[in-house]
């Protein structure tokens, strides 16, 4: 049950209390301004001082007490209905507890060491390196495609040179085509040289496939319109699924795996070094 007369009268000074805080000296738990009951448990005002948040005033003040003080008596609900529902053996959870704790003491002292010691260099060559060595870990699960692709109106303005830049080969082509499409497209991409998954493609072009590998191996150029638009695309380059990914396509994959590695190493190595510097130093006994 949440305690709202005595919510009502704390908020009346609720905002030099926030201003005060610093100043604010607990009360003992018998004595503090009573924000909600759960049996006979309380919870009190300055329990939900340290969680306010110093910007919050007025009605933003009172809607946080009075919804941290329901939160709070619902849980006390369940606990207390938990506790007189469940025999002392389940109720005996202090190994768990204690094993919680060394986890999340472990998880912040190593996290701490990666972040001060990682080493996040990774060369171009080691990134090759591991993508020559592992080819059997890039196996590609969907295709992917170079490509370029224009959605403009079928309002706008010479598609007939549209129609000849997206098609050419010629690198004086592109500067004007990148100027078309930033005054009249409404999506474009024209980075020729970046792998797409052909799937994200199909998310901004109407095509219309049941067999996504043989479209892609017998269409190059491809021009569709609707009701409002027209589409133009390019396909320079594709990889059919279950063939090897290109390392262009796996770059920040394999970055991000070597680093992993690494972090492992570093954790690995500090555990084995304070292990044994402890066993030399005679602070640890394991009987036989």
């Amino acid at each position: 049950m949440v305690l709202k007369t005595s919510l009502a009268a704390c908020l009346l000074f609720f905002s030099f209390l926030l201003t005060q805080c610093k100043y604010f000296k607990k009360s003992k738990k018998n004595e503090g301004t009573v924000l909600a009951r759960v049996y006979s448990n309380y919870l009190y005002l300055e329990d939900v001082l340290d969680q306010m948040q110093e910007k919050l005033h007025g009605k933003d003040s009172a809607d946080f007490v009075h919804n941290f003080a329901e939160t709070w008596a619902k849980q006390q609900a369940v606990l207390l209905h938990a506790e007189k529902n469940l025999s002392e053996e389940q109720k005996d959870v202090e190994y768990e507890l204690e094993s919680y704790r060394n986890a999340l003491i472990t998880y912040a002292f190593e996290k701490e060491l990666v972040n001060q010691s990682l080493d996040t260099a990774v060369s171009n060559e080691e990134i090759e390196d591991y993508y020559n060595k592992n080819p059997q870990n890039f196996e590609l699960k969907d295709n992917i495609i170079k490509v370029i692709y224009i959605k403009v109106k079928k309002s706008a303005p010479k598609i007939n040179k549209l129609k000849e830049w997206y098609k050419s080969e010629k690198a004086t082509d592109l500067k004007p085509l990148e100027d078309y499409c930033h005054q009249f497209a409404e999506n474009y991409f024209l980075e020729q040289d970046a792998w797409l998954l052909f799937d994200d493609l199909l998310k901004e072009i109407p095509i219309e496939t049941y067999d996504k590998e043989q479209y892609l191996k017998n269409n190059r150029f491809i021009e569709l319109t609707d009701s409002a638009h027209l589409y133009f695309v390019n396909i320079k380059g594709f990889k059919i699924k279950d063939s090897v990914s290109p390392l262009s396509f796996e770059r920040e994959n394999i970055r991000n795996i070597i680093l992993n590695k690494r972090k492992l190493t570093l954790i690995e190595g500090m555990k084995k070094d304070v292990y044994n510097e402890a066993l030399n130093n005679s602070e640890i006994e394991i009987k036989k």
